[in-house]
């Protein structure tokens, strides 16, 4: 398993800490948080709910910032970039996939695998093959010309999979992409995200599914706010 940039790591959380206002008080999601993950590696977050997973998932992928500390990722300290360069930046280097797909509902399943290419204005002129070939990988190019209403919940989750990723970036974030699903759709996603990791994807799954995160090669388990083991 190889480090990411210079030796470094390719995920790099240090003291992170993050304070939401909540009425008249407020609310600490996460409490001095460290992690490191490596390039290459397929790391799952586990804990119950409100343990602080998708928030710290969600300041890897630079949708939120820390109320303290600092989030590196390839070496960029993600939390200190604009939104101009962070859009750039997550266009290029991440996917993610969220527990309710998040597909557009008006374009079908090939429009929203090629949309991520358009957004990042990569891959001009080979977007619709690179998204067939996408789809294709997840076994639903069949559905490619099918709007999100008219997929099961597995295929819609097997298309947001392939917009994740449509711009082959070297790092992938899963937030509970079977918590929507029945056991055995779950159990197809889960052998796919480890098929990426064989091929030197980096994976990181937020579950509270003990089955599913041990597929995973590490798993970091997480309760009020704090990596425990």
């Amino acid at each position: 398993m190889s480090d990411g940039v210079g030796g470094q790591p390719l995920i790099a959380v240090h003291d992170v800490t993050k304070v939401y206002p909540l009425g008249q008080g407020t609310y600490t999601a996460l409490r001095s948080v460290n992690l490191e993950i490596a390039a290459g590696d397929f790391v799952a977050i586990i804990g119950p709910s409100g343990s602080g997973k998708s928030t710290l998932l969600n300041l890897i992928a630079g949708l939120d910032r820390p109320t303290a500390g600092s989030v590196v990722v390839e070496g960029q300290e993600v939390s200190a970039l604009d939104e101009e360069r962070l859009a750039r930046w997550r266009g290029r280097a991440l996917g993610i996939v969220f527990q309710f797909f998040q597909l557009l509902p008006t374009l079908t399943a090939l429009e929203n695998v090629m949309l991520a290419m358009e957004l990042s204005g990569r891959f001009r002129g080979e977007r619709r093959a690179r998204a067939l070939a996408q789809l294709a990988d997840l076994g639903v190019k069949e559905m490619a010309d099918h709007l999100p209403s008219e997929l099961s919940g597995g295929e819609q989750q097997r298309v947001a999979i392939a917009r994740a990723l449509a711009n082959d970036p070297p790092l992938l974030l899963a937030d509970e992409p079977t918590g929507n699903l029945d056991s055995a759709t779950g159990a197809h996603i889960i052998d796919y995200l480890a098929k990426l990791n064989a091929r030197g994807k980096t994976v990181v799954l937020v579950t509270h599914e003990p089955n599913l995160a041990a597929r995973a090669r590490r798993v970091v388990e997480m309760r009020d706010g704090q990596i425990v083991q």
